[in-house]
């Protein structure tokens, strides 16, 4: 079967949704792959690159799209684009489009596919489950939008990110305010700290707290307390309490910080306005808001898609096309989940759209000459029957109350027996074994056990699991040690000499830790 990769007509998209290296694995899954002709010259993928790939350059465009049973592309298909093309038009019926669609803002879209029978999967609706992560193309783009989101910022904040200090005098580092800790949000965050701001971030999902934490960025809390955690790991729309008290912080936090980030996004509805007019004239001259969001409105009333634009001394940034400003490597991870969803579908050499298949049938909007989204819900495992009176549920399991009491009673009685062999072994070194084995035997006993105890207590955080470990094994030793330098002088020499090693062993151990937890802290 023939996969056929098309140039993207919308004006300023740079990528591609193949590369040569992506070409290389449609190749051995079986496919042949045709590139239009300069699809990759904007991503600096030349013709000849990809012949080198195994694939064929094609002119023609029509012919492209019509003798190829998979289109793969980046953009949803346009109407009317440049040079009057419709690229609905082009597909053949039956044929397979995987690309981005946003079926929630393109339903006309979804009618005309429908119409030509064509499936269309779409990258932005591939459910975000364990299984389908290397198929999640929305993250692997958001991270290269957060990150470039930065890099955006920096170029119109007049100032350093980072603080120095100089002979001409001290430079504070940039504030930096990041709303929304998802993908996006993680990577600006991540992208700021390396450039030396202090960052504060903000996010509804209690869930993202750890994370901003643990990337060295400070969480901002508010007293409303509300969960925010919406379907497939997103944000759902929260009370007007919350949002007046969201309102309020962000009121705040625009008079003190230099850059605002804004990330937020509800899934098939307009983007939320979160900073005010008022919020932007708040901000002080020079500083920069950069709004991930511009393609669906906005997070700032001030945004304008695509555009730049300057009010009273601050920069807002609208640009719609952040990962196609790293139009290379966005290519390359775009292709390599496109590749991913491919295999989902290619079974015994043939193109299979299971709709069992929970990833295939999120990602699936048409099909078949119908439109199939929304997907319906999975359907719920049969619930399990009440427990009979007398029996036990227990992981999953029926057991007898009798029998579950049967097994914990047997359990008891196994401990009390090998508590009894060792008092009985006990007795038996006690009145067998010369006296001086048996002084040794107590001390090496209480040794395990006191010098076990004493360090393995420790609380975890001070030192990792592996040093904890050692940790007891040296107070085993100390503790012996200790108990031996009352004895005669040999065996006291000995033990001081235990007591020694086994004490620059624990505070070694201590200090090995502390430096390595040292590494991964930074100084706000």
């Amino acid at each position: 079967m023939r996969i056929a990769i098309p140039k993207e007509i919308l004006p300023g998209e740079k990528r591609v949704a193949a590369t040569p290296h992506t070409v290389l694995k449609l190749r051995k899954l079986g496919f042949e792959v045709a590139v239009q002709a300069g699809a990759g010259l904007n991503t600096d993928l030349s013709d000849s690159a990809y012949q080198e790939a195994g694939a064929t350059i094609v002119e023609d465009v029509g012919r492209l799209w019509s003798e190829s049973g998979v289109i793969l592309k980046v953009r949803p298909p346009l109407t009317g684009g440049v040079q009057g093309v419709d690229e609905t038009q082009l597909l053949s019926p039956g044929s397979l489009l995987i690309s981005f669609v946003w079926p929630a803002q393109h339903r006309e879209l979804l009618d005309k596919l429908a119409a030509r029978r064509v499936t269309a999967l779409a990258m932005d609706c591939v459910p975000r489950i364990s299984r389908a992560q290397k198929m999640d193309a929305l993250s692997a783009m958001a991270n290269i939008a957060g990150y470039r989101s930065v890099i955006e910022a920096a170029q119109y904040y007049p100032r350093f990110f980072t603080g120095q200090m100089t002979a001409a005098g001290k430079v504070d580092p940039a504030k930096v305010l990041v709303i929304g800790a998802g993908v996006a949000g993680l990577a600006a965050i991540g992208a700021a700290r390396a450039l030396g701001a202090i960052v504060r971030a903000f996010d509804p999902r209690a869930a993202t707290r750890d994370q901003v934490k643990s990337m060295g960025a400070e969480y901002l809390e508010l007293s409303v307390h509300e969960e925010g955690e919406g379907k497939g790991g997103y944000a759902k729309e929260m009370s007007d309490a919350f949002l007046k008290a969201e309102m309020a912080l962000f009121a705040q936090q625009a008079m003190e910080v230099d850059v605002i980030i804004t990330t937020a996004l509800i899934p098939g509805k307009p983007a939320p306005k979160l900073i005010t007019a008022g919020m932007v004239e708040s901000m002080k001259p020079g500083s920069v808001i950069v709004d991930l969001a511009a393609e669906q409105g906005g997070n700032c009333a001030m945004t304008r898609s695509g555009e730049v634009v300057t009010h009273k001394g601050v920069t807002v940034v609208g640009y719609t096309d952040l990962p196609s400003r790293v139009a290379s490597l966005s290519s390359q991870l775009y292709g390599a989940t496109v590749a991913s969803l491919l295999e989902e579908v290619w079974k015994d050499g043939a193109i299979r759209i299971d709709e069992s298949d929970p990833v295939v049938r999120g990602a699936m909007v048409t099909h078949d000459g119908r439109v199939t989204w929304p997907p319906p819900p999975l359907p719920n495992p049969s619930p399990a029957p009440p427990p009979e009176p007398g029996v036990a549920v227990h992981s999953g399991k029926a057991e007898t109350a009798a029998a579950h009491g049967g097994a914990s009673a047997g359990s008891a009685s196994a401990f009390w027996i090998w508590v009894v062999a060792a008092v009985l072994a006990g007795a038996g070194i006690a009145v067998a074994a010369p006296p001086s084995f048996v002084s040794h035997f107590t001390v090496f006993v209480l040794a395990c056990f006191v010098g076990w105890q004493v360090i393995w207590n420790v609380k975890p955080a001070l030192h990792t699991p592996l040093m904890s470990v050692t940790n007891a094994i040296s107070g085993i030793i100390l503790i012996g040690g200790m108990l031996q330098l009352s004895g005669s002088n040999a065996a006291a020499i000995l033990g001081a000499i235990a007591v020694l090693i086994a004490t620059i062993n624990v505070a070694g151990g201590f200090l090995v830790t502390q430096r390595m937890l040292a590494m991964f802290r930074r100084n706000s």
